[in-house]
This record gives C-alpha cells, structure tokens and sequence, in this order.
C-alpha cells in the first residue's frame, strides 16, 4: 500500500472507529439508563471475562502475534498458495478449538463463575452463570469476525472489518431498549448475541471472494503452520497473563460496594475511546506495513514507520488524557445520568476514572509497541512483560485496597502505573534491538505535547467550571454545552499552543485527514 493510501486508510479507519465508539457509548448509556448501576449490570461485565479470555487467547493474540505476520510474508514474496495453505490450516484448527470451548464454557459455567467473582453469592451469581452461557456463543461468532479480520488485514482489507463493531453495537443497544424492560439484563445479552451473529455475517461478505483459496483440511507439518504454533505459544502465555490480571482485578472488586465492577467498567470504558479511536486504529494500520518491512528486511523504513505512528499516537492522547481529567464529572454526566443511573453513580464513575485517565497514553503507545515485536516474529518479549505486569498489578491493587481508601481508584490506578511500566519496558528492549528508534524526536513530541496539553487542560476545566454555573444542569441541553463548549475550545487552544511550538505532527495529521501523500520527514 502507497503512502497516501495508507494515510487515506487510516483516517477512514479513524472515522469509522470514531462512529463505533460513539455507538459504543450510546451502548453503555442504554444500559446505563436502563439497569442503572446495580448487583445485575456487575454480572452483566463479569459474565465476559471467560468468554473473552477464550477469544483473546486463540483469535486477538494468534492472529497479531502469529498468523498475520506469517501469512503477510507469504504474500508478500508472492507466494500466495502457500500462504493459504497455512491459512486453511489455522483457521481450521482453530474453529474447531471454539467449538470445543465454548461448548465446555457453557456446561461448566457454574464451575468457572467464582474465578470471575468469587464474592457473588445466591441470585447474584445465579444470574452471573446464566449471563455466562449467554455470552458464550455471542463471544464464539465474534472470534469467528476476529479470524475473518486477520485474513483481510493481510490483504489489506481494513474499512468492512471496521464496519462490524459498529452492527455488533446497534445489536446490544437494540436487545437494552427493546428487551430490557421486559426481561430485564438478559435482554442486553440477548442482543450481545444478535450483534455479534450479524458482525459475522458481514465480514463473511468480503472474505467470499477468497472461497476458492479456502480449504476444508489441516496440514500440521507445514512448516508455516509450525512457525505460527512456535510464535502461537508464547503470545498465549502473554495474553494469559493480561487476563489473569483483569480477573484479579474484578476479584478484588467483587469485594467492594454493589456497582464498583459497573463503575470501573464505565470508566475504562472512557479511557479506551481515543485509545480505540486513534491508538489503534493507526497501529492496526500499519501493522502489516511494519510486518512487510520487517520481512523484506527494510530496517531504515520499519524504524521511520514505527516513530511516526508512535509520535501521532502521542499528539493525540496525551491531550485527550488530560481532557478526560478536566472534563470527567461533566461527561460522565451527559453521556450516563439519566433513568436509574443517578448523581452518585456519576461521581463513583468519575472517581475511577480519575485514576484510569492517567494510564492512556502509555496503554495506547502499548499498542503500537507490542504490533512491533509481533511485526518481527517476536512473541516471547510480550511474555516476559506480561509476567512483569501481572506482579506489579496484583501488588499495587492489594497495596492500595489495604493501606489507602481509595477504593475503586486503587485498582485503576495501579491499572495505569503497570501500563506505565509495561510501555517504559517495552521502548527500553526495543531501543536495544534496534539500535535507535528515533528517541530525540519521540521525547520532543512528547514534552511539547505535555506542555501544550496542560495549558489546554487548565483552560477547559475552568471554563466547564463556568458554563457550569451558567446553565442548568439537569437537561440535556445544558450537560451537553457544558462538554461541548469546552472540548471545542480544548481543541482549538491546543492545536494554537501545538503550532506555537512548531509541533510537526500537525503537518501529519493533516495529511493523513486531507490523505496525501505524508512527506518525508526523516
């Protein structure tokens, strides 16, 4: 892919991440406002996190660790055959390990609920194994989306994949609004169901035109297929251990008051929308790009390619991180409060998000760091941060749950400080790997937008103090020109403040959203 059509794509990508994210809130608000902040919508998240782990572990890691690096350089040498027999072979085995789990998920859901919550007792948990059978199939056709993306991101096929998660959205928000009310929770998961089946079925629409490459047969000795087992392995130890530390966390705040789960959930929620707007969608972009020079052994293009999207990573979130810091009570207001969820679940929200926000950016350089090492067939360095990640986290959250009151903010923060540490290792590798990674220019973009995001940050939390004062607050109208007014200014003053610092990524940006041609910049 041509540098303009990869700065095209990926402001597209943008666009339509952005619109999912957004249908993503109004999901969250459906639920919000339908359930509110109670013991069943803490079931609800809990009810995920087996399911999830089944799809993280077998699609999310094999695929960015394993298959789409080593098909991407089948197709890159031109070797497209072969590439597909690989292809059939993992996708093969891997349909018939979801069936497997997810039939096993579903008969020993009763089994797998304490590991999940242990502190749920009687019609808590009852509903948490029910929800969890639930979720089960809707999380086996969303793996099912997930293998069907890997194959068209190794073509470069980014905008339908895109357009799935945005159908699997409406599907909830439909199965809150229509089946809530009379079934109650169940409804919303009903309608997990209907999203994930339809998300399915579209990405089958683009992947028909490969049909006559796909094959109902499994060659184990291929010797692409045992490079994706060797590559396969440690990235499932790594996303074990990632998991492990989610399931810790929703332990220990099973433990808390009724609703600290929703209340994290909401708030990480949040923290993720410019992370999955922005971080990810410029590292899902340039993931195979990263993949192809790292096969054709085009070290000086890999190396430019990961600083800039590094780079542009970090002029957006920075800024958006100490947005979200400035602006928390005021958006949670508007986008929550409304039905049973109330002025009290905004501010436990906001508390949790307080801690999470911080977190942002060294989360969003993650995931564009660990693409990197995926890029270069490397899947045991994730691990070994894993393992350190998964010590830190655990210590950290018993730490501040036993010596501070923070309660649920003890457990985003110490969420934050190991993504923190897990970015700072990760660069610290990478930098003795390569040799250089471009660190003066990383380092500048990152104190000028530190600079220009705290001057931004300063001005909108007074102006929102302002406008607060100013408008009623119990309408919509009035929450959303609290927000608006001042995300609009917030923007306005740190591009001024950016270009006051003659911050080069605004020239990138720019291209990117106009998609020309990105000038050289080396």
């Amino acid at each position: 892919m041509s540098a303009k059509s990869l700065s095209r794509t990926a402001a597209l990508m943008m666009l339509l991440i952005f619109i999912s994210r957004l249908l993503g809130f109004v999901r969250l608000r459906a639920a919000a406002e339908v359930f509110g902040r109670t013991w069943q919508t803490d079931a609800f998240n809990a009810a995920f996190v087996i399911p999830d782990l089944m799809y993280f572990l077998l699609v999310g890691g094999a695929l960015s660790s394993a298959f789409i690096p080593v098909f991407t350089s089948y197709l890159a040498k031109g070797e497209e055959e072969e590439g597909w027999a690989v292809a059939n072979s993992f996708l093969n085995t891997i349909f018939l390990i979801l069936v497997a789990l997810s039939l096993l998920g579903i008969a020993f859901s009763p089994q797998l609920a304490p590991l999940v919550a242990y502190k749920f007792t009687g019609e808590q948990r009852e509903l948490l194994v029910y929800l969890m059978r639930i979720m089960f199939p809707a999380v086996f056709f969303t793996a099912l989306s997930g293998l069907a993306v890997g194959v068209l991101n190794s073509y470069q096929r980014f905008v339908l994949p895109v357009i799935g998660p945005i159908i699997y959205n409406i599907g909830i928000i439909l199965g809150a609004y229509i089946l809530g009310p009379k079934i109650g929770i169940v409804g919303m998961a009903l309608g997990t169901v209907a999203g994930a089946v339809g998300n399915f079925a579209l990405q089958m629409v683009q992947l028909w035109r490969w049909r006559p490459h796909f094959q109902l047969k499994i060659e184990w000795h291929h010797p692409g297929m045992r490079r994706i087992l060797s590559l396969m392995a440690p990235a499932i130890v790594s996303l074990s251990i990632a998991q492990v530390n989610l399931i810790i966390s929703q332990n220990l705040a099973s433990g808390l008051a009724k609703g600290t789960i929703t209340a994290l959930g909401l708030a990480n929620r949040l923290m993720q929308f410019p992370l999955g707007v922005f971080a990810m969608g410029i590292a899902q972009v340039i993931f195979p790009t990263m993949t192809r020079q790292a096969a054709m052994a085009a070290w000086g293009d890999f190396r430019h390619t990961f600083s800039r999207g590094l780079r542009s990573i970090f002029f957006i979130t920075i800024p958006s991180a100490v947005g979200l810091l400035a602006l928390r009570e005021p958006v949670i207001r508007l986008l929550f409060e409304a039905g049973e969820f109330g002025p009290a679940d905004t501010a436990a929200t906001a508390h949790a998000l307080l801690f999470f926000a911080p977190g942002l950016v060294a989360l969003s350089g993650t995931q564009l760091l660990t693409r990197i090492y995926y890029s270069l067939q490397d899947t045991r360095t994730p691990v070994k941060v894993g393992m350190q990640a998964i010590i830190i986290n655990t210590l950290l959250s018993i730490a501040f749950l036993r010596f501070t009151d923070l309660g649920s903010g003890g457990l985003a923060l110490a969420y934050s400080l190991t993504n923190i540490a897990n970015m700072t290792s990760y660069v610290l590798r990478l930098r003795k790997r390569l040799g250089t990674i471009d660190s003066t220019r990383i380092l500048t973009t990152i104190s000028k937008a530190t600079i220009a995001s705290i001057g931004m940050g300063l001005a909108v939390y007074r102006l929102a103090h302002v406008i607060g004062l100013q408008v009623d607050l119990a309408t919509s109208r009035g929450r959303a020109i609290q927000v608006m007014v001042p995300i609009i200014a917030g923007t306005l003053i740190y591009f001024g403040l950016a270009a006051a610092l003659q911050m080069e990524e605004i020239k990138v940006l720019g291209e990117m959203v106009k998609g020309r041609k990105l000038k050289e910049d080396r």
